[in-house]
């Protein structure tokens, strides 16, 4: 089956290589972002799910593997598999950092690895015919879901805001290098996705499950993050105002061109390299602190 078609960028020659990065979180201060708590525990959602939620796609990619028919896709997913094995116990690291500082996350993380194992997870019983769809229907949820992760790459590779802000810069250098990753294999999950079945209601069965998945995801997040914070005592409630003027300021994504950007994974045209910059995401990860003791 040909390759879906895409615009001839940087992108192409791209070779995803996993980057063995290392952080030192021993000075990491509970907000990172200085005074403020909400914006840093907003953004502190990703170190709930992704540990969890990368694992899930290592190992739903790791079934697909038998199934991939061309070999330069094959290599590709092998590469975003290092990649994302990678990303899960950097993320992981800041958990148990906060837990260190009093802020146990422990009880939503448990709750996240529920929903993966055991609703997402693979189903035992399943005939051949069965398995294979179950796991193309996943890949399609990953897909949705990676497009979000590039989006999100994509803003902190672009997010001034929290440099004028003095957020820590350990913790600037973890989201960038793998926001940076997350543009650099951005359509792996998508073309995985269009080699396995390149029916055009696929795509948008994933997106319609994976999209409210993760705003509900997130929502529950920030409370959880906020209630737990032993130097809050339950002070700060989250609220859409708050929230804006944090978009405002750039130390949070903005929400409705998160909106803007799903709604354009469901055009009938559409391919991943359309986001974000492959050049750009290279050109973090040649200067990033992390990337650069892990290439030596």
């Amino acid at each position: 089956m040909p390759r879906p078609t895409a615009p001839t960028t940087v992108h192409d020659s791209l070779v995803l290589e996993p980057r063995d990065v290392r952080f030192d979180w021993s000075q990491l201060p509970l907000h990172w972002i200085p005074d403020e708590p909400m914006a840093t525990h907003t953004i502190n959602v990703l170190h709930l799910l992704l540990p969890e939620g990368e694992r899930w796609f290592v190992r739903v990619f790791k079934e697909a593997l038998p199934m991939i028919r061309d070999e330069q896709l094959r290599e590709e997913v092998l590469g975003f598999i290092g990649q994302e094995a990678i990303h899960a116990e950097a993320h992981q690291e800041v958990l148990d950092h906060l837990l260190g500082q009093g802020l146990d996350p422990r009880p939503y993380v448990r709750q996240i690895s529920w929903l993966f194992h055991r609703i997402l997870g693979e189903k035992p019983g399943l005939t051949e015919r069965q398995r294979r769809e179950n796991i193309i229907e996943r890949v399609a949820f990953v897909a949705a879901i990676e497009h979000f992760t590039a989006f999100l790459g994509n803003w902190a590779l672009n997010s001034p805001g929290l440099d004028r802000a003095k957020a820590d810069p350990t913790m600037l250098d973890l989201l960038r290098w793998h926001g940076a990753e997350e543009v650099e294999h951005r359509s792996v999950a998508y073309d995985l996705m269009v080699h396995l079945d390149p029916g055009y209601l696929r795509r948008i069965r994933g997106m319609m499950v994976s999209g409210p998945l993760l705003v509900h995801l997130w929502v529950r997040g920030v409370r959880f993050m906020l209630a737990a914070d032993p130097t809050l005592e339950g002070r700060i409630r989250p609220t859409w105002r708050e929230a804006q003027q944090h978009v405002r300021r750039g130390l949070l994504p903005d929400p409705v061109k998160s909106i803007r950007s799903g709604l354009r994974y469901l055009r009938p045209g559409y391919h991943p390299t359309q986001e974000g910059s492959s050049s750009q995401a290279l050109g973090y990860l040649a200067t990033s602190p992390a990337a650069r003791a892990a290439a030596r």
